[in-house]
Formats: C-alpha cells, structure tokens, sequence
C-alpha cells in the first residue's frame, strides 16, 4: 500500500463546502515546500487526514487509483475560482467539479473532477460492505473486500475472464466477451507496464482497485479502453486520485438548449454520428445506452460533441460474440450490490436492438434541442423525423432510416465559421463537413 494512504478513516463529513476549503488546504500541506500557495487554493489550516478523505484516498484501496494523486499535491490540479468563491459544489447526483491543469505550473488548461458515485452513494455502499461481515458502521472496507470468494478468485486468476465478472451490476459487463475483458486489462491505466492481457503485473492492490471500479461505475474503464486519441467520442482520461478521476473539460449538452438555429442543427447533426459510430465501427463493438440524459453528453470549447458520461454505456462483441450474463444467486456477492442493490435486473443481450440508442435520444434529447428553432416547412420536416426516430414500435431499418432523414435535412442548417472550430476552416473545402 502507497505510504502516503494511511488506515481507513471515518466517512466523508456531510458539510461539503466546508470540506472542500479544508481538503484543499490538507493538500498544500502535502505539496514541497518549493512550490509557492496557488491564489486558487484558500489558505485554511487543516489535517491532511482530512485532504486524503476528500480526495477518498482514506479507503484505497478500494477506490479508483492514485496515478494522479502527485499533480494534487503539487497544486497542478486547482479547482475552479469560481467554485472556491462561491463555496457552491455541483449536484450530488454525479458530483464534477471544474477544475484547471497543468504540466508546468505556468499553462493551464481546464478539466473536470469526477466523482463516479455520489456522497451518499458512498457512504451507503460503505456501509454495505461493513453489514456483509454483520460489522459496526465502521471497519476496514478494504480487508473486508480482500476476504471475499469474488477477491480470491481474482488474486488466482492469471487473466480477467468473463466468470471473474460476471453478476457485476455495470452495462459493460452485461455480457463480456474475452476480447473486450483483454482489451480492459491490456489498457487499465492505473498499472504500471500496461500493455498485457494477462494480469501477472498486476499487484494484489492493482486487482483491487480494478474490481471496485468495474464494480461501481465503469466510465473511466471505457475512457481508458476506447480514448479519444482513437477516434471514439470520449474526453481525455488524465488519472485518478482515491475516488475522484480527471478528464478533460466539457460542457453539458443541456446548456446549449437554448443555442441558434446553426448551432442546434450543428449539435444534433454530431449526436446522431456519435450513435451511429457507436453502432457500427471498425472493432465491430456495438455501443448502446441504458438510458440518455442531456447531461450524459457534453460539448468542448472548440464546439465537439462528446460523451460526457459513459456509466450507462453498454458493449456487445459483434466479433467475438459476448457470454450472456446470468443473475443467479451464485453470481451475487458484495460487489453486485454496491451502488444498485442486489435485485438489479438486466435483460438480455439479444434483447438490444440497432435503434435502441437511437430512440431514446430521438425521444429525450433532440426533440429539447430543435423544436421551434426553424422556419416551416423545415421545422415540420424535422418533427416528423423526430417522431419516426422516437417510436419503440417501429422496426430497425425504419427507425435508422428516420435518423438518416433527419441528418439530412440537419446538414444543410450548419453554417461553416470560427465558432465550429473542430471543423472550420476544413468545412470551407470539403464536402464532408
């Protein structure tokens, strides 16, 4: 275990802009002494007991990792300005913090804090590992995680095989196959000498912290698995430090309701690529979501739209074929029960079909973002588009067919200028933009 950790410690404190204040002081304790107190970062005294349990390093190592954990202690990572003044955190129902980043203290570039589970999320789970052992409120979450059959069973295995996973509550892991279970562990970036399918590099606190991120929100799993450097449509993984990952910034889909009529067309027009690249691509894993919120999205500064959050993203191996996932009590364990509960249901693979994404955006989103932004017959076209697009009823080809449509008549309704700069001044010459 990393030295810096320390025993578990007591759950978070329920004050959070408190916290905050003095989980960032705790970490400028931490940082070297060369390195001057950023303008950022209020100067209040603290514990840096209480900086490790904001950042959730108290319970490493049943948490995401700690590849990051050395930029927060250098004051490379400083929260927002405006979250500090106004001592206001987001939303608890998927706490993200903005946040600016450096790699030489000097250029800065803006990113986000995530935590993957709420506060109260946490604590429940916390507390579900201890009542698994009949424990007081409090114990060592990670000894107690350790003794299970699931953790055993990992520390033997030489490779992540679909038994190893199987009644885990995420979407990913609905029905893994082989190549998508190598593919996680060979780019697991937690792990020092990634690169293998096999595990034998891997520490008995590396297994650890892999199956409690499997076990409780697989986003940085897909954002590690499938980077943006490759084409898939998700921001930037940057690291982890205790139960909070860094990624790069971008705004929520929900917050361009309200944009023009060219931006709107512009937003849609992306979205429904992203789903169908999702759909079809050239490692023939098809994409789907457990269900779509405006906020599940986001838009980066030079106006691309990615996925902001992929906790609700599920993959089946086209190529490969994927095990069905069963839910039988003998999959069951500690893990399966973590975030969801134990009674969680998942239907089965064969049960996805091609416009399942599709409709759910048709319904849920696009519909917030065009209606009344366009002159008849145009805005007419668009809802009938939509409607066709949205109905569950319809078969696959003709809902794909409706999207196809609707992209078409989206197309046109893009302006090419500056304020669209991952495809301008590109959009000047070729067709394809």
């Amino acid at each position: 275990m990393d030295p810096r950790l320390g025993p578990e410690a007591a759950a978070l404190r329920p004050h959070w802009p408190a916290l905050l204040l003095l989980g960032l002081s705790a970490l400028s304790c931490l940082s070297s002494p060369a390195v001057p107190p950023p303008s950022l970062v209020p100067q209040v005294r603290s514990s840096n007991n209480l900086g490790r349990t904001f950042l959730g390093l108290d319970k490493c190592n049943a948490c995401i990792g700690t590849s990051i954990c050395k930029k927060f202690f250098k004051e490379e990572i400083r929260f927002d300005n405006s979250l500090v003044s106004n001592l206001e955190l987001p939303s608890h129902s998927l706490p993200s913090y903005p946040a600016n980043y450096s790699d030489d203290s000097k250029t800065w570039r803006p990113v986000e804090i995530f935590s993957l589970i709420s506060r109260y999320q946490n604590e429940v789970s916390d507390r579900r590992i201890c009542a698994s052992i009949s424990a007081p409120k409090t114990c060592s979450i990670e000894r107690v995680l350790k003794k299970t059959e699931r953790f055993q069973k990992w520390l033997q295995a030489k490779r992540l095989t679909p038994d190893l996973v199987q009644g885990l509550p995420s979407p990913l892991l609905r029905c893994p196959s082989q190549r998508l279970l190598d593919r996680v562990v060979r780019r697991y970036a937690e792990v020092a000498d990634a690169g293998s399918i096999f595990m034998d590099h891997f520490t008995e606190r590396d297994k650890l912290r892999l199956l409690y991120t499997l076990a409780i929100n697989t986003h940085p799993i897909l954002l590690q698995i499938f980077p943006g450097a490759e084409g898939w449509p998700l921001p930037k993984y940057l690291g982890s430090c205790g139960r909070l990952l860094i990624s790069t910034s971008t705004r929520p889909l929900q917050e361009f309701y309200d944009s023009p009529p060219d931006r709107a067309a512009d937003l849609a027009y992306q979205l429904l690529g992203v789903l169908e690249s999702l759909r079809s691509n050239d490692l023939n894993y098809f994409f789907y979501f457990t269900h779509v919120d405006a906020n599940m999205f986001g838009i980066f500064n030079n106006g691309h739209l990615f996925i902001r959050d992929a906790s609700t993203l599920g993959v089946i191996d086209k190529q490969e074929g994927s095990q069905t996932a069963t839910r039988t009590r003998e999959n069951q364990d500690i893990f399966s029960c973590l975030v969801s509960g134990c009674q969680t249901q998942l239907p089965s693979c064969d049960t996805i079909s091609e416009k399942h994404s599709l409709v759910l955006v048709c319904q849920q989103l696009l519909p917030l973002l065009l209606q009344g932004k366009f002159p008849s017959p145009v805005q007419e076209e668009i809802d009938l588009a939509l409607t066709h697009c949205g109905e569950s009823s319809r078969p696959d080809p003709e809902v794909l067919q409706a999207a196809s449509q609707l992209k078409d008549i989206l197309r046109p309704l893009r302006t090419c200028d500056p304020r669209f700069a991952y495809r301008y001044p590109d959009c000047k010459y070729d067709d394809r933009f």
